[in-house]
């Protein structure tokens, strides 16, 4: 079994929990902090930004299922040749940081572009949906997506640069678009959804109840300092996995 049939096993028991370091996240001694910990912690893969040294210092460091993330194509062509098992178009936050937003033809052009770039090569390849696009447009780009032969979508919710409330409520904000936009997706496509931003110990069991085979983790593991922290927040996201999947299986 290879390292990526191993995610795909777990996509197929829905209980896939991908860590994420971060699209735009260079801090090396971070990421590997991340990745260790997400290893120890039995999760299903790790997603790592597209700079070449990084790809190539983590790829040596760990046998977990490495996704790359980058909105340039060439990046990602380039990740599957330094060991990538995957490639994911997106995660669009580093945009909307910057104040631009991205449209359903946006990402179809690169899409289109990275396959073209990949000459036939088969890659696991995962598209992140905007999360900021009507649902209607987010569905007809899932089903042109499917069309395509991609391997999985990832949903994503609003980005705001505003602070939320506190607590539970807070989390629950975050996480509520990106949700509502899991279940649509998976109501209408075949192919798997990965629920992304927001996700967390409190909200993952709302993501797995939507309807998604997978759940991307960043922020919640991140940005904590302690390796501790990290292995113990994402043994309890394994958990909550393990669970649905046990419920899942029951059901059918």
């Amino acid at each position: 079994m290879t390292r990526i049939d191993l995610f795909k096993q777990h996509l197929q028991e829905k209980k896939a929990v991908k860590v994420i370091a971060g699209i735009d996240n260079f801090d090396i001694i971070n990421i590997k902090k991340v990745v260790s910990s997400a290893e120890t912690s039995g999760a299903s893969a790790v997603d790592i930004c597209a700079k070449e040294e990084i790809v190539k210092e983590i790829r040596s460091m760990t046998e977990l299922p490495l996704f790359v993330s980058s909105i340039v194509p060439e990046e990602l062509v380039k990740a599957v040749e330094l060991g990538a098992d995957a490639i994911e178009l997106g995660n669009f936050d580093v945009l909307y940081k910057k104040g631009i937003s991205f449209a359903a033809q946006d990402v179809l052009k690169l899409v289109n572009r990275t396959v073209e770039l990949l000459n036939g090569k088969k890659t696991f390849f995962s598209v992140t949906i905007p999360g900021e696009i009507s649902i209607k447009e987010q569905i007809e780009l899932a089903r042109e997506l499917e069309t395509i032969g991609i391997d999985l979508i990832q949903t994503e919710g609003h980005f705001s640069k505003t602070s939320q409330a506190d607590g539970v409520r807070g989390l629950m904000e975050r996480a509520e678009l990106t949700i509502s936009n899991t279940i649509e997706l998976v109501r209408n496509i075949e192919i798997p959804v990965m629920t992304a931003t927001g996700i967390n110990p409190t909200t993952a069991p709302f993501a797995f109840a939507a309807g998604a085979s997978a759940i991307g983790v960043g922020s919640c593991v991140n940005k904590m300092d302690s390796t501790l922290s990290m292995i113990a927040t994402i043994k309890n996201l394994v958990q909550i996995a393990e669970k649905n999947s046990i419920k899942t299986m029951e059901l059918v």
